[in-house]
């Protein structure tokens, strides 16, 4: 099995802290810098696999990189630069305890709770009559508490946001305004790669200057969902399960195998097999998104390479 990195722990010049997330770690440099390390760590249902899947995190953090490149003239983000294939690195911010949601069509967990009858998802309204996978008349902000690692990110409403002061209504406006525009712009990139950008979140955070950034990854196989375009129209008239570029089928393969991250589940086994597929099909992601051919990076010494590199980086 490739090598792959699913926990590290540098110690870089003027570091302060370091915050592990479910995929993500980032250290706090004194300067004002983060530096935030894209692991080989998959999570689903909130919860982190055993097993790292080679190349995710390279994956994850150039499509994350490329997604920010490509949306900075409509909202500002915190990056500043990427010395490493798994490494971004930008500026501190204070992030927002929520995550903005946003859905354009009636999938995963807007499908699961519509399925259970309920047509209000976060204080929105979800009109009768949908199907799975139907597209919503406008895509709608269902907005999600931020958790720890291995706590459940729990659905919010807007009004519950602004009574409970976790956003201020001013900052929470900008927050919607971004999130529309981000949408809006992501949705014309996966047309143009011949997809539907179906739902995705955006994190965002403010500077110390007071300025509303986004933050984390965008666009993402991992934060978003996508359909093929070409035979959306077909499999919805025929009532068929959409062929789908996001990390669902891991929680498709997940469910199969009696697991939703419910007390008393045991995760299956992650056999080899399964996690080279896993990598194969993250690579498929990455091409399909990006329309580049993938780039497989040296992964015989993951960690010192990163440690190199970010080092080299902030002595430059």
């Amino acid at each position: 099995m490739s090598s792959t990195i699913t926990d590290t722990n540098f110690k870089f010049p003027g570091q302060k802290s370091i915050y592990k997330g479910k995929v993500r770690e980032v250290y706090e440099l004194t300067n004002g810098v983060l530096v935030m390390v894209a692991t080989d760590r998959l999570s689903a249902f909130d919860v982190v696999m055993p097993k790292g899947i080679p190349y995710k995190g390279q994956i994850l953090n150039q499509i994350a990189t490329k997604m920010m490149d490509a949306t900075k003239d409509i909202v500002p983000n915190w990056l500043m630069a990427t010395p490493d294939p798994n490494v971004a690195v930008g500026h501190a911010c204070e992030p927002f305890k929520v995550e903005m949601v946003i859905r354009g069509y009636q999938s995963g967990h807007a499908a699961r709770e519509y399925k259970l009858g309920k047509r209000m998802l976060c204080g929105v309204a979800m009109p009768d009559g949908m199907k799975e996978n139907d597209k919503f008349p406008e895509p709608i902000i269902t907005p999600a508490t931020k958790a720890e690692m291995g706590d459940h990110d729990e659905d919010i409403s807007k009004e519950d946001i602004l009574k409970r002061g976790i956003v201020s209504k001013e900052d929470y406006e900008v927050l919607e305004k971004y999130t529309r525009a981000l949408f809006e712009r992501g949705t014309q990139i996966a047309a143009e790669r011949g997809l539907i950008l179906v739902d995705t979140k955006y994190e965002f955070g403010k500077t110390k200057e007071g300025k509303i950034v986004l933050i984390d990854e965008i666009h993402t196989p991992d934060s978003s969902r996508y359909f093929y375009a070409d035979t959306y129209k077909e499999l919805q008239d025929k009532n068929e399960p959409q062929k789908q570029l996001s990390k669902e089928f891991v929680r498709q393969w997940l469910i199969q195998n009696d697991f939703q991250g419910l007390e008393g589940q045991t995760l299956p086994e992650m056999t080899d097999a399964y996690i080279e597929s896993v990598s194969e099909r993250y690579i498929e992601l990455y091409e399909n998104i990006t329309g580049e051919t993938f780039l497989k990076a040296d992964i015989s010494d993951i960690q010192n390479r990163i440690e190199k590199n970010v080092i080299d980086y902030l002595n430059s």
